[in-house]
């Protein structure tokens, strides 16, 4: 039997890739499980795997909860996906090395809510997505209140939400909420591989503290933002890299960042 989530590194770009085709890529338990484990053995290896590159297999990117699954579940039993669901995206958007969600298809309720908690978005052009929830009779439960608004704006992610609109990737991409539209699938492989490739030619240590800072001081007054970039820059400050980069400098010639 085939895994519900692919893994695979090459270099130092680390693939996930969802592996329901038949079911959209659904989010059932045993998928989040497979998930929440890859999610670790990545955060476990920053020198080794320094992007991450999400997708899906087949016409979805991920359609969501699987809700066959669901409808089988008792009240205690939605209770723990949802925690699941919740603990396993937090974990993705926690992680040390940028992650960049490449939309392959149809993403819908938890499927983008999964790409929320990536740092960079990008989608085929006829890609399908919104947070649908509402029309189900419940609400996004994966972060999906709490990351759009602070992505585009607290009326306009009310308007998604609360119609549970479906829109297309360009609508996404003047809202703000994606990097860049491609036009076929081959082209969404060379957008996403294009900025992992940008960000691996820099110090990996330096990325981690520049994701960390930005990350935990952008909900927080200027102040305390500061202070947080500052602790962030003193990590910096004793590693080999910091010093080849400025060696680099003195001989004219590329950096060989270690991540050390």
């Amino acid at each position: 039997m085939s895994k519900p989530v692919h893994w695979e590194q090459s270099g130092h770009i680390g693939y996930i890739r969802f592996n329901r085709p038949e079911a959209m890529n659904a989010l059932n338990y045993e998928t989040l499980t497979a998930l929440g484990e890859i999610i670790e053995t990545i955060e476990q290896n920053p020198r080794d795997i320094r992007a991450v590159i999400v997708t899906g297999e087949g016409r979805a990117f991920c359609a969501g909860a699987d809700l066959k699954e669901r409808g089988l579940l008792s009240e205690q039993q939605v209770r723990r996906s949802v925690k699941k669901i919740q603990q396993v995206f937090s974990a993705l958007e926690r992680l040390p090395q940028p992650t960049i969600a490449a939309i392959n298809g149809f993403a819908f309720g938890g499927g983008l809510e999964l790409a929320l908690a990536c740092d960079f978005r990008y989608a085929i052009r006829d890609a399908k997505m919104g947070l649908t929830e509402v029309s189900l009779g419940i609400i996004p439960g994966a972060g999906g209140t709490q990351r759009l608004p602070r992505l585009i704006g607290q009326a306009k992610a009310k308007e998604l939400i609360l119609t549970a609109r479906k829109i297309n990737a360009a609508q996404a991409y003047e809202l703000g909420m994606l990097n860049g539209v491609a036009d076929y699938q081959e082209q969404l492989k060379q957008m996403t591989e294009g900025l992992a490739g940008e960000i691996l030619a820099n110090a990996p240590l330096a990325v981690y503290q520049a994701k960390f800072a930005i990350s935990k001081g952008l909900n927080t007054d200027l102040q305390t933002g500061m202070d947080i970039e500052s602790k962030a820059y003193e990590v910096i400050i004793p590693t080999k890299d910091r010093l080849e980069a400025l060696q680099a400098f003195r001989e004219k010639r590329p950096p060989q960042f270690t991540g050390e």
